[in-house]
């Protein structure tokens, strides 16, 4: 089994890209999760990755492997992901383009992704990205919807959540990076198959005084 592993990595890949994926619905969040490959003070011995992984740092400190980004709608699945060294910026023009070359609408981040340029790119693609505010940045007005939405960005967190602790993407005892992308790739499978996965209940009521439709969140 071992021994085939490589054979089906690109196939599976094919199969997530083509098949697994679902669509957008003008209502995207974005994040990104470690994948540390060892432990920090094995580093200098792993001799698997080496050429590979590259070191990062995280809100959770220093780690050695690399970084899966995300795209998810509020249904909670998936629309594209991808996986980079842990150095590389979750702003990086080429990976982010990559990502979003297909969505339209609204597209909440956190902090970690406020660039003029990438709001530009997306704005002269018809993408909105909606970001909270750094504290040394001036205060913004924010509709109401916007704001409501970024607090709900858990779904992309709890989706990485699952993706570690149920589909078991991040071990440290891969015997070659072959058997890592695969392992990965085979927990993005598994995640798409899941009946259950985290969702927003949006629904619009209209006010029958107002006669106007009214965003409702559970």
């Amino acid at each position: 089994f071992v021994e085939r592993m490589p054979r089906v990595a690109i196939p599976l890949l094919l199969f997530l890209k083509l098949g697994l994926m679902g669509e957008c619905t003008g209502i995207t969040f974005i994040d990104s999760t470690r994948i540390p490959v060892c432990e920090n003070k094995r580093q200098s011995r792993n001799r698997v990755f080496k050429g590979y992984a590259q070191k990062g740092k995280s809100t959770m400190g220093w780690y050695y492997g690399f970084k899966l980004h995300l795209l998810c709608n509020e249904r909670g699945e998936l629309l594209n992901f991808a996986l980079t060294r842990a150095n590389v910026d979750d702003r990086n023009p080429k990976v982010f383009n990559d990502l979003t070359k297909d969505l339209f609408g609204k597209l909440y981040a956190d902090k970690g992704y406020i660039s003029q340029s990438l709001f530009a790119s997306l704005f002269d693609r018809g993408v909105h990205i909606v970001t909270g505010i750094r504290t040394n940045m001036k205060n913004r007005l924010m509709d109401v919807h916007d704001k409501i939405m970024l607090r709900k960005r858990s779904i992309i967190e709890t989706i990485n959540d699952m993706l570690k602790n149920v589909a078991q993407i991040v071990h440290t005892r891969h015997r070659s990076i072959s058997n890592f992308i695969v392992n990965l790739l085979a927990g993005i499978a598994a995640y798409a198959f899941y009946d259950t996965k985290p969702s927003i209940n949006m629904e619009f009521e209209r006010d029958a005084k107002q006669g106007v439709k009214q965003l409702t969140l559970f």
